[in-house]
């Protein structure tokens, strides 16, 4: 992979969370590149980091920032040092994989939310469930919605976007 393909993909995906923040979109942004692409960028951030991990978004619960087909580099981080506004990967009650925000801070432990979410999931984020903080995220124009060929996805987990359970 180039560098400087690597750079643009990375500044066409930050603009377009930016782009989708100013206007107040809730379409699922695009990058212009397949899932494929936007996978093999991600793996080469982490390629030399062993507290990141690539997973992949399926849902519409963090538009406008990220949805279906997204791909996110997730740092390991302990709880203690979360604060409010982050986004998660973190693994709920039902033994699920979902990417959501930091809304509170309780006695027990994080609560979060999507985006578009009436309200907090069921499960709280600490130590114990917490996969990480998405650092970088990746858009593609593929949906993720599972018609895809498992080659491309081969060994990459899957992060939920989605209703609260």
């Amino acid at each position: 992979m180039k560098t400087a393909t690597f750079i643009r993909n990375l500044t066409l995906a930050t603009a377009s969370i930016v782009l989708a923040t100013v206007l107040g979109a809730s379409e699922n942004p695009r990058s212009g590149e397949a899932l494929a692409v936007a996978l093999n960028d991600a793996r080469a951030l982490v390629a030399h980091r062993a507290d990141f991990k690539v997973v992949r978004v399926e849902g519409d619960s963090m538009l406008p920032f990220f949805g279906n087909g997204a791909v996110l580099v997730v740092k390991k981080m302990a709880a203690a040092n979360l604060r409010v506004g982050m986004v998660v990967v973190y693994t709920n009650r039902f033994n699920e994989t979902v990417a959501h925000r930091l809304v509170a801070a309780t006695a027990a432990g994080w609560e979060v939310r999507g985006y578009n979410n009436a309200k907090s999931d069921s499960s709280l984020v600490g130590d114990a469930n917490i996969v990480g903080v998405v650092y970088a995220t990746f858009h593609s124009d593929d949906r993720g919605d599972g018609s895809l060929a498992s080659d491309v996805t081969a060994g990459t987990s899957l992060a939920y976007a989605a209703p609260a359970r």
